[in-house]
């Protein structure tokens, strides 16, 4: 495949009037491999008093993934868990058959910017028991004056840490002097790339901050051309091959078991606990967007 699809990005709200830019799910494009959600949050800066803070709220079938640039998000969840994210780490949380989480800027954060991702479950493994993971340490390398970070799956003989369930790929690139290099993909893979900083090249197309580029399945080697000061992720995978249904925050697949999980939590059933400090407080999920049939 030669040709690239753009995908502009579309504003959405995360959390207390924090705005967002998304680039998965799109009307163009559902998935890439198993990443199933992408948001671009920020860069942004917050005045005194202000920050990001996402209530209490729930999860299925999906593992989180946060990838912070700049800033400190602090991750509470049901499991007990209480991690702060630095700049360069991933945290991973893994949600099976149902997990609740919070999170929120430090006090004093002045700055945030991070991509937030979702990675669909394969079916065997949708009600796995939920987990969270903190990578403070990835593979990193240079290569024609970019800097890589692999935050999930293998790339150029190194291996990320992070537990997945399916072939993934996820990538960070940064050059601050400006670089050109090609990368070696994997054509049973499909691709997107998206701009995170700067002005990035692909396949010698410029593109825009506020869109994503689907480079599809088949290429075997990417060329990537850099900017002063720029920043890309580069996700890729194998095709899902399971249909998937999303709504608010829970992923599953079909829409009975959605329904399930959203009756769920609006009757605070056990299989979604409680964040300790979370002061009570729980996102409601909008009412679902197809009829249900009474049980």
């Amino acid at each position: 495949m030669t040709t690239i699809e753009r995908i502009p990005l579309r504003k959405a709200e995360l959390g207390e009037g924090l705005t967002i830019l998304r680039a998965l799910p799109t009307r163009q494009r559902r998935m890439v491999g198993a990443w199933c959600f992408l948001d671009h949050v920020g860069p942004v800066r917050f005045g005194p008093g202000e920050g990001m803070h996402v209530g209490a709220h729930p999860h299925t079938c999906l593992q989180t993934f946060t990838w912070v640039v700049e800033g400190r998000i602090l991750h509470r969840d049901s499991l007990g868990s209480e991690q702060v994210i630095q700049p360069g780490q991933v945290n991973l949380m893994t949600a099976g058959a149902g997990i609740v989480h919070t999170e929120d800027t430090l006090p004093g954060e002045e700055r945030l910017h991070a991509a937030q991702l979702w990675i669909a479950l394969p079916p065997e493994h949708a009600g796995t028991a939920p987990a969270f993971e903190h990578y403070p340490s990835l593979p990193r390398w240079s290569q024609d004056g970019v800097a890589c970070t692999l935050l999930a799956g293998r790339h150029a003989g190194h291996q990320a840490p992070t537990r997945i369930f399916t072939p993934l790929l996820g990538l960070d690139l940064a050059s601050a002097a400006g670089g050109t290099t090609t990368l070696p993909l994997d054509p049973g893979f499909e691709y997107g790339l998206l701009p995170l900083e700067g002005r990035v090249s692909a396949a010698g197309s410029p593109l825009a901050g506020d869109e994503f580029a689907y480079l599809g399945q088949g290429r075997d080697s990417l060329d990537l051309s850099f900017a002063l000061g720029s920043r890309a992720l580069l996700l890729g995978g194998a095709p899902f091959g399971h249909d998937i249904t999303m709504w608010w925050n829970f992923v599953g697949h079909d829409r009975g078991y959605v329904a399930q999980a959203q009756a769920d939590w609006e009757s605070g059933a056990a299989r979604f606990g409680r964040v300790p400090e979370d002061g009570g407080r729980r996102l409601s999920a909008p009412p679902l967007p197809w009829p249900v049939r009474p049980a």
